[in-house]
């Protein structure tokens, strides 16, 4: 049976990235669950050296969750690009490197693309997944899966969102997701998507 959170309750955010801890508090505001952030209890970020978005999404909510004694939510998520086999998925954060350079990956995603042939013109397909992991002291993990899918386009639009967002034009929308206001994005997000699941499943009715 899954496990469910009650108003009042206390919920770690197992995530050390400021813009999901916005994105992840701006979804569970009107459920009513007191929100606080691993890295405020002085919880480690986990190296994530599982091979799935479902590994480290689990990894990262089991680590929190063992520290702290309270029930975690995690997000691993990752941007998928169909010319690269699914590059850089959960390799995402990693490209761009300690600093969180995510100019960087995105250069070295266009350059990639084009040692292939593509091109901004071409808009290569691609896609955002998320996988949010919901972990108890009793050692239940359930998870949920959000994707949302669109092309690419070169150079970089906007500076809302944070990630790959000035490159991503979700599937009928003429703004990158980094040109969006952050309310837009975040209702048609794959974040949005995995979150929708999670809440009917584990959140306490609306305030």
């Amino acid at each position: 049976m899954a496990a469910r959170l009650n108003a009042g309750d206390k919920l770690v955010l197992a995530s050390h990235n400021r813009g999901k801890l916005v994105e992840m508090r701006a979804l569970l505001a009107p459920y009513r669950i007191e929100i606080v952030a691993a890295g405020d209890l002085g919880v480690p970020e986990p190296e994530e050296t599982g091979e799935t978005f479902e590994d480290n999404a689990r990894l990262k909510a089991v680590v929190s969750t063992f520290a702290t004694g309270l029930p975690a939510l995690a997000d691993d998520s990752g941007l998928e690009v169909e010319l690269l086999g699914g590059r850089p998925g959960v390799h995402s954060a990693r490209w761009a490197g300690e600093g969180r350079d995510f100019g960087a990956a995105m250069a070295r995603l266009e350059k990639e693309l084009a040692a292939l042939g593509g091109s901004s013109s071409d808009a290569p397909r691609a896609n955002f997944t998320c996988v949010l992991c919901l972990a108890t002291a009793d050692g239940e993990a359930q998870l949920f899966e959000g994707k949302v899918f669109g092309t690419l386009t070169f150079p970089p639009r906007g500076v809302n969102g944070f990630g790959y967002d000035p490159i991503f034009m979700a599937d009928g929308q003429t703004l990158a997701f980094g040109e969006m206001d952050p309310k837009v994005k975040e209702a048609m997000s794959h974040r949005a998507a995995a979150f929708g699941k999670f809440a009917q499943s584990c959140l306490p009715p609306q305030s």
